[in-house]
């Protein structure tokens, strides 16, 4: 799944990359909005908190996990949104010391599950090896709307290769979410990592390829961009429409982001 890297030091690296945008912020840059509507810095670090603990809790008490998400999967996002009321009486540095702890615990407890064995999740038991590349999504999205309304650019790595990956693996999801039948046909994807090294999935005499580099496919799969603002090429009629619905979660697409609407920020 992770190829030659560390999938589980590479979600705690992430996790570190996120925690350096606002370990030093002012507790009134807190409640700085972010582009996801309604959510501010504080809401999105609360929201990884609440991800690193289900996460943490699927890895090291299974059953400890089916009780905390009883009832959630007829309504995930609003059980995600009322469970951010856990947080909302701490201060800043509360909430940042319960983020750190959820993350280490987290990062722990599934480095340490058997190769061979699963985890529960939310639809069903995953390796968790995806399990952390479901983290470095979720680190990388959410991080990026940090990252934005404080208006600093973000500097990929090769750890994105863990989140290509992942996107690739759930191609459908963006289909699913529509109620579109996906298509059997696989898809060729050839993209660029941050390093210049070119990394490709699928099979290449696939007539469906999307191209482009590996920062630009994770802003488009966790829908921080849209399609016109990345330098992602789609060849035949199938990948263009994927470009268009592209994601790697689960669940409603949300609004997304509108063409142009960060032409101001750095890259």
């Amino acid at each position: 799944m992770t190829e030659s890297q560390n999938v589980f030091d590479d979600l705690a690296a992430e996790g570190d990359d996120v925690d350096r945008l606002v370990a030093d912020l002012a507790p009134s840059r807190w409640s700085t909005p972010t582009p996801a509507p309604g959510w501010t810095i504080f809401d999105q670090i609360a929201h990884l908190t609440f991800i690193f603990r289900l996460a943490g809790t699927a890895a090291s008490d299974p059953e400890g996990f089916q009780r905390l998400v009883a009832g959630a999967q007829d309504d995930f996002n609003g059980a995600v949104n009322a469970a951010l009321a856990d947080y909302r009486d701490d201060s800043p540095q509360e909430l940042l010391a319960r983020w750190r702890a959820e993350r280490a615990s987290a990062v722990k407890a599934l480095a340490a599950v058997p190769a061979d064995q699963t985890v529960p999740w939310l639809v069903r038991p995953l390796p968790a090896a995806v399990l952390a590349c479901a983290g470095i999504m979720e680190l990388f999205g959410h991080g990026q709307d940090i990252a934005d309304a404080l208006r600093v650019p973000r500097r990929p790595t090769d750890r994105l290769r863990h989140l290509v990956l992942f996107t690739v693996l759930v191609r459908d999801f963006g289909y699913q979410a529509r109620g579109l039948t996906p298509p059997e046909q696989e898809f060729r994807f050839e993209i660029t990592a941050p390093s210049g090294e070119s990394w490709e999935y699928g099979p290449a005499d696939s007539d469906q390829r999307i191209t482009g580099s590996a920062m630009d496919l994770c802003l488009l799969a966790t829908r921080r961009r849209h399609r016109a603002d990345l330098d992602l090429v789609a060849t035949g009629a199938e990948a263009d429409r994927w470009l268009d619905i592209a994601q790697a979660y689960r669940g409603p697409a949300g609004p997304g982001r509108t063409p142009g609407q960060f032409a101001d920020l750095p890259r």
